[in-house]
């Protein structure tokens, strides 16, 4: 598959005034923020606060009520073929076939979007994910952690340049969260853009380069970290003793921050 040439330059995503209603329901209420090219933006909020809603519009599953929203130069509304060749979305639950092993997934996907040499696409993949020794593994004998890797690894086939990840850490253990971090990391560092929600405001501190928070259909706040802590007074310094979160103290115990888990299988 070739990625379309985006028709106009500018941000990777421009949304501004997208409203939706379900009946007497406002879930958006004039929505605005742009995405820059190859960032990490996170869309927070909690339960309820538009954040998929927003994801399906822009994915073109959904329309809006009112505004605009183009991706990678394309208008959702109008263009709505052109976007979905330049985006991925990736959902709350991982996506993958469990009868088939992690390399005939990738392999599978390759052959769908009708794309040369399948193999030697899912072997990259593989390679880029840390899943080289569980590639010929039934998927269903992989960790959470491993899964929402090979997820996103399929997501990435035929190089989309925008890829919207739906909250991918929902259920998963803290160390299979941290493995989906760093791979989220390696796909703003090979440029691609990611739009990313969450309910997990550590997981937006620790990877997003903009910040945004939805809430009651509307964004109140959009920045980088910096940015929004200087909406705060300055810190005074108090002397106080640290205790280790139970989340360090788990990782510590555990040894799962310094290395991902290829081989292990779901617990």
């Amino acid at each position: 598959m070739t990625v379309v040439t985006p028709s106009s330059a500018g941000p990777a995503m421009r949304v501004r005034g997208l409203e939706k209603s379900y009946g007497k329901l406002d879930v958006l209420r004039g929505v605005d923020f742009d995405v820059a090219r190859g960032s990490i933006f996170a869309l927070l909020g909690s339960n309820g606060a538009g954040k998929t809603t927003t994801v399906r519009i822009l994915a073109t599953l959904l329309k809006a009520d009112a505004g605009t929203a183009v991706v990678h130069g394309f208008d959702v509304a109008t263009q709505a073929a052109k976007v979905r060749e330049s985006i991925s979305l990736t959902g709350q639950f991982a996506a993958v076939d469990e009868v088939l092993s992690g390399r005939e997934n990738l392999v599978l996907v390759a052959r769908l979007r009708h794309l040369d040499d399948p193999g030697a696409i899912a072997d990259g993949l593989l390679r880029r994910f840390s899943l080289t020794e569980a590639g010929a593994r039934r998927v269903s004998t992989y960790s959470g952690g491993m899964r929402r890797r090979l997820d996103i690894a399929m997501s990435l086939i035929g190089n989309p340049p925008v890829i919207f990840l739906d909250e991918p850490t929902a259920g998963l253990d803290p160390e299979a969260r941290i493995e989906v971090w760093q791979a989220v990391e390696e796909l703003a560092g090979h440029g691609t853009t990611v739009l990313l929600t969450t309910q997990y405001l550590e997981e937006a501190e620790q990877m997003a380069d903009r910040i945004a928070i939805l809430h009651q259909g509307r964004i109140i706040v959009d920045g980088t970290l910096a940015e929004l802590k200087r909406l705060f007074p300055p810190a005074t310094v108090e002397y106080v003793e640290k205790q280790p979160s139970l989340e360090e103290i788990f990782l510590a115990i555990t040894g799962g921050s310094d290395k991902r888990d290829t081989t292990g299988t779901k617990s």
